[in-house]
């Protein structure tokens, strides 16, 4: 430690006399890396710069691969760790130390050696050591770069003599097998022309088995064709006949069932007629006898003209009340020709549901039946509607109106039913009135259903 301490003035002195001008030769500077990493692991981390701490764990050769840039830098940059790596250099190689600080660098020492144990010692002329050992380096990797050149040329040298060699045995052999197969060729010529011809008139013989073949295949086709028409011909008139036979078994079950029913709600209408008759008159059991037929005006009897007198009006509504309270009664309602005669400046969707919940009233209240018939043509999709408790509403199809609609509702019905139909409609009223039905004007039906 004296011997240390007694250098490092100089040492002082000489580095900040004493400048590189160029970089460490790679040689010198791995060298140097490896010198301060053997000298790391004796120094304490408290005598560590703060940025080389983190490696105080390593192993050398982990420690010169990740921190030879950091060790380096904190070589040149701190001279209090440079000054203890020079401590540490000294103890390990006092001999190669003691040489350099008197200033005779042994001549047998590796001069990359030299040149890197200068480099932390910094004695007076490091400088010169470490550009004349990187010099020599260069020399040394100059000589070891020409003698292995000089090796790679003689290797490539053998190659080529050995290249030639096989060459020209290759090529005699190569010329050899062009004889062979220039040989066989000739023979697979032959070979070919005779195929050729052979192909020539299997050609031949092939398309007059095609021809064959295709007349065949036209005839067959042809049967084929006349089967398929003769089959499909059968078909349809096949189709044809069960059509027919189940179109008129359909419309033997449908003209019994619409007899059976027709017959049926007749049958109910006069039973409830009579019964609502006698129930109306208050009819005591029959006691007409054939004197009582005899036509005189008996005292205290109603004339004509009383009769005449208790007549309703067209447009009163207990008309429309009596006409519902008959038997089995039937009320058909043109939807649009009530709406707007009563609320046309409504919106065509209002028109219908304030129709309609008026019409669900009038049903609970009369017990008839009652149908509401709106024109399909003028909406712009179909309507999705719940319709009200004891309506039934009909839209009318694409072409058809709902007058169309209305007239095959009362030919549906049995003769003798009471049916209803309201409706402004001069045409409809007449076509309806001709197959038994009661029209009523749209504006009796607006005043009876005000009073719902």
């Amino acid at each position: 430690m004296e011997h240390a301490q007694g250098a490092d003035p100089a040492g002082s002195a000489g580095d900040a006399a004493e400048v590189l001008d160029r970089p460490l030769p790679e040689g010198v500077r791995r060298k140097v890396v490896a010198l301060v990493s053997d000298a790391f692991g004796g120094l304490t981390v408290a005598e560590l710069p703060a940025q080389l701490r983190q490696y105080a764990r390593f192993t050398p050769t982990r420690r010169a691969k990740f921190a030879g840039n950091a060790m380096a830098a904190a070589l040149e940059s701190d001279p209090l760790f440079r000054q203890r790596i020079g401590e540490r250099l000294r103890e390990a190689q006092p001999e190669l130390a003691g040489a350099l600080e008197a200033g005779s660098p042994p001549a047998a020492a590796d001069p990359v050696d030299v040149a890197a144990a200068a480099y932390v010692l910094r004695p007076v002329g490091w400088v010169k050591l470490v550009a004349a050992a990187g010099e020599e380096a260069q020399r040394a990797d100059a000589e070891r770069a020409d003698e292995a050149a000089q090796q790679e040329l003689e290797r490539l040298r053998e190659e080529l003599t050995q290249a030639r060699e096989h060459t020209k045995s290759e090529t005699e052999r190569l010329r050899t097998e062009l004889e062979t197969a220039r040989k066989e060729v000739d023979i697979l010529h032959r070979k070919l022309r005779s195929a050729l011809s052979d192909v020539k008139r299997g050609d031949a013989a092939l398309r007059r088995t095609g021809a064959e073949i295709d007349s065949i295949k036209a005839a067959a086709a042809a049967h084929v064709t006349s089967a398929e028409s003769e089959s499909r011909r059968l078909k349809s008139r096949l189709g044809e006949a069960e059509a027919a036979a189940e179109a008129g078994r359909r419309a033997v079950r449908e003209g019994r069932s619409m007899e059976d029913m027709r017959v049926r709600l007749l049958l109910d209408t006069v039973l409830d007629a009579a019964q609502g008759l006698r129930r109306e008159l208050a009819l005591p059991p029959a006691t007409l006898r054939p004197a009582d037929t005899v036509d005189a005006v008996e005292p205290g009897r109603m004339t004509p003209k009383d009769i005449a007198a208790r007549a309703l009006s067209d447009t009163d509504p207990a008309l429309l009340d009596q006409l519902l309270a008959l038997p089995q009664a039937h009320l058909v309602v043109d939807g649009y020709n009530v709406t707007k005669t009563g609320y046309p400046q409504m919106p065509l969707d209002k028109q219908r549901l304030r129709l309609l919940g008026g019409l669900s009233m009038l049903a609970a209240q009369t017990g008839a039946e009652v149908t509401c018939v709106f024109d399909g043509a003028e909406l712009a999709a179909p309507v999705l509607l719940a319709p009200p408790r004891g309506v039934r509403v009909l839209f009318s199809k694409a072409g058809v109106t709902a007058d169309e609609v209305i007239r095959q509702l009362v030919r549906a019905e049995p003769p003798g039913r009471p049916v209803v139909v309201v409706s402004t409609d001069r045409e409809v009223a007449d076509g309806v009135a001709k197959a038994g039905a009661r029209p009523v004007a749209s504006v009796l039906l607006l005043k009876r259903l005000s009073r719902v």
